[in-house]
């Protein structure tokens, strides 16, 4: 019952003298911590997420943290002054309000637009409030004997209550300095990442990620004194449900590698799958993210990329052949108007000279000759409708300054001659 004494003892020195003192010397603290994390972000400037700076400052990692150490100092220059009895409460409610926002930050980062890092977020920080309460209360030292006492045998290893909750705290610790190393490294590596190197410095992010993963977990499990034996029987029974249940969730994580280490797609490249034609955005171990020019997003399985057809359109030229077509009159004069309509379709800015456009006469269609024209962007990212309406218009324009007709559809139709109308026929004489 040491701590419900330290309560005790912390509301005992809560006179009204020593109250406004500790509160005034509190403030102060907490003004000087939010002015340094103003300067260092005034000097630092961060671009991006960061988990030391939060969006308004103080719901990064740093304020809480340079309000827990200002915290200490004060509390340590004033304890043979007077009773620190408010500050003894400051400190472990400024300990959490470091684990709550570090471990926020962390999800938020790793996990940018995840839905359940939000409901994740919320679990935390009451798990880590009621721990503070049931501390300062004193229930927490029972509650820990209560748990020591239930134990059992896994393995011919002897766990305990305490022991199982130990490892979860201890993976969860380990989970959050593993994500945060892996986003700090990812973020890191593709930082002025440009052309083929974004594919190479992606997959080693994501090998990075899953190793680190894989040893915080092995890490966590031999500090709370948990055998890596013993979970020999339970590894044979994922080694069986991964071949048998999971074998399409494995068989993404593997194709993804395989598409970043071939470089056959790469984030950038124009791409159609399965009738969806987009930019490929990121690739992830699991699924590929195109995007396309309409804004909307698909998620594709990278065991998709891996055994169907892909056509990327820019793998070794990003380069892209534009067409449209225009009809003319019968009796136009072709050999001096294709020249004309090519130097029309170079005036266009996006319409590349070297390959440059080109004149076929494709059809003698029913109303008109019927021309198409044939012509190169290199930036098919900023959309092809665009670039197709600027040279019909310049087309247009062309065509009518040169008087040449663009023909509609004529019919002709032949009615048929009335008939005359035969007289009645006579009846019978009588």
């Amino acid at each position: 019952m040491q701590d419900l004494k330290s309560l005790q003892r912390a509301l005992n020195d809560l006179t009204p003298q020593a109250v406004v003192v500790e509160l005034a010397v509190l403030l102060g603290a907490l003004g000087a911590a939010y002015a340094l994390v103003w300067l260092l972000h005034r000097r630092i400037a961060p671009s991006g997420r960061s988990i030391w700076f939060g969006q308004r400052l103080y719901d990064g990692v740093l304020f809480p943290l340079a309000a827990l150490l200002s915290g200490l100092g004060v509390r340590w220059a004033l304890t043979d002054l007077l009773p620190v009895g408010l500050l003894r409460l400051a400190v472990p409610i400024l300990m959490s309000l470091v684990l709550i926002r570090l471990s926020v930050q962390v999800l938020r980062t790793a996990f940018p637009s995840s839905l359940l890092v939000r409901r994740l977020e919320r679990t935390v920080s009451w798990l880590i409030w009621g721990s503070l309460v049931l501390w300062l209360t004193g229930v927490l030292p029972l509650l820990i004997e209560e748990m020591e006492g239930v134990h059992w045998r896994i393995g011919g290893a002897t766990l305990t209550l305490l022991t199982l909750v130990q490892g979860g705290l201890s993976a969860g610790a380990v989970l959050l300095l593993v994500l945060w190393l892996s986003a700090t490294i990812e973020a890191q590596l593709l930082k002025g990442a440009v052309g083929n190197s974004i594919s190479a410095r992606k997959m080693a992010a994501n090998a990075t990620r899953a190793m680190l993963l894989v040893v915080g977990v092995l890490v966590a499990l031999t500090a709370v004194g948990i055998p890596i034996s013993a979970l020999s029987v339970l590894g044979g029974a994922i080694g069986v449900g991964i071949g048998l249940g999971l074998q399409k969730l494995a068989a993404n994580y593997v194709s993804g590698f395989v598409v970043l280490a071939e470089q056959s797609l790469r984030i950038g490249d124009l791409v159609r799958v399965d009738n969806f034609e987009g930019h490929i955005t990121d690739i992830k171990t699991r699924y590929t993210v195109i995007r396309a020019l309409s804004g909307r997003e698909s998620i594709v399985p990278n065991e998709m990329l891996i055994t169907q057809r892909v056509e990327n359109l820019s793998l070794a030229d990003r380069n892209v052949l534009v067409s449209t077509t225009v009809q003319v009159a019968y009796g136009t004069d072709l050999e001096a108007l294709m020249p004309q309509l090519v130097a029309v379709a170079l005036s266009v800015p996006r319409v590349l000279p070297d390959p440059g456009p080109g004149v076929q006469l494709t059809s003698f269609a029913a109303d008109g000759l019927e021309l198409t024209l044939l012509f190169w962007i290199s930036d098919p990212e900023n959309g092809q409708g665009n670039v197709r309406s600027a040279v019909n218009l310049a087309l247009l324009r062309r065509l009518g300054e040169l008087g040449i007709e663009i023909p509609f559809p004529q019919r002709v139709l032949h009615g048929m001659p009335a008939r005359a109308e035969r007289p009645p026929l006579a009846g019978p004489q009588d």
